[in-house]
């Protein structure tokens, strides 16, 4: 004879209350790709890595980052109502790291730290990204500690399709081995070398 109440097949044990530290370990198994956000040129430029890139619509064209609500992107980008995504390279994870930093270069500094040239909207752009994105600020939503700034895409800018992207996973960079026409991605994936240690959302 059974007692006490039966277990569901199939139903998943339950872990507890959820936790920022629990989100973020969750959220470190997904795989993404990193960027490099800018606003502003020469002496006023701001640039910072981030790994929140979303594409939205197609109709319109409109693509999402997410930075910290008290950090000093948002105000900038308010301002500015532009701004710029490069889409970094596994050859870049220098340049990830240091604009990961709190004390990251601002300024003519960042212009030359990045290689970087003026873009349409006045932002900085990469020409040795895999790709860039300079939009118009269409929205900005509160979510919580962050804001999701909304960009409406005016230019686009392709890079060497052929080379890698730099990925962000577990905590650390990797790579992906470059597909063999330089486009469509491939099924084999090749391991690089670790790199940072925090979420690349994260800003002071």
């Amino acid at each position: 004879m059974r007692t006490g109440s039966p277990q569901r097949a199939g139903r998943a044990p339950h872990p507890g209350e959820p936790d920022a530290a629990g989100l973020r370990q969750a959220m470190g198994r997904f795989p993404t790709g990193v960027t490099l956000l800018t606003c502003g040129y020469g002496g006023e430029t701001t640039a910072m890595t981030l790994n929140s890139l979303v594409s939205v619509s197609l109709d319109p064209l409109l693509v999402l980052v997410s930075v910290n609500r008290e950090g000093r992107m948002r105000p900038l980008v308010s301002k500015a109502g532009t701004f710029a995504v490069n889409l970094l390279t596994d050859r870049q994870r220098e340049l990830a790291l240091a604009f990961a930093r709190p004390d990251r270069p601002e300024g003519e500094a960042a212009v030359r730290r990045t290689a970087a040239v003026e873009g349409v909207t006045g932002n900085a752009v990469l020409p040795s990204a895999l790709a860039g994105l300079e939009c118009e600020l269409h929205a900005e939503v509160e979510a919580g500690d962050h804001v999701l700034l909304i960009g409406r895409v005016v230019t686009i800018h392709l890079g060497d399709r052929g080379t890698p992207p730099l990925v962000f996973h577990r905590g650390s960079f990797t790579g992906l081995a470059a597909p063999a026409d330089g486009d469509d991605p491939g099924p084999a994936h090749r391991p690089r070398q670790s790199g940072a240690d925090r979420p690349l959302t994260e800003e002071p």
